[in-house]
């Protein structure tokens, strides 16, 4: 499996346009939380596809579940993020409902692939 493979792995591409939704969001909160929430959230956003694809780069079913299982702490860190956002009144923090949507079936996506990964063993 090549790199060119991951692309081809939805819950990898789902996680990308987290990403994307992510940055979004975070470009408009205030620039004295650039280092600090604004970086957090944007490094757990980040955390997700770059640990799937590290997981499948491992090349075994082990390693891709291990990371696979980072990935889904991430993405859970980066919905907690969000509540302290807002509930500290940042812009937008809980983001878009369909954003919210997104991370909650990619986090169920990417238990179904642990699962799968797991049984594989």
């Amino acid at each position: 499996m090549g790199p060119d493979s991951v692309g081809k792995l939805e819950i990898w591409r789902e996680g990308m346009e987290v990403v994307k939704a992510v940055y979004k969001l975070t470009a408009p909160w205030p620039k004295e939380e650039l280092y600090g929430l604004t970086a957090q959230v944007r490094r757990a956003a980040v955390s997700i596809p770059t640990n799937i694809a590290e997981g499948i780069g491992r090349g075994t079913t082990r390693e891709a579940a291990h990371f696979a299982q980072i990935a889904l702490g991430s993405a859970y860190e980066l919905d907690t993020l969000l509540r302290i956002a807002d509930d500290l009144s940042l812009p937008d923090a809980m983001g878009p409902s369909d954003l919210r949507q997104r991370l909650s079936s990619l986090a169920r996506r990417i238990s179904t692939f642990i699962r799968y990964k797991k049984a594989r063993q």
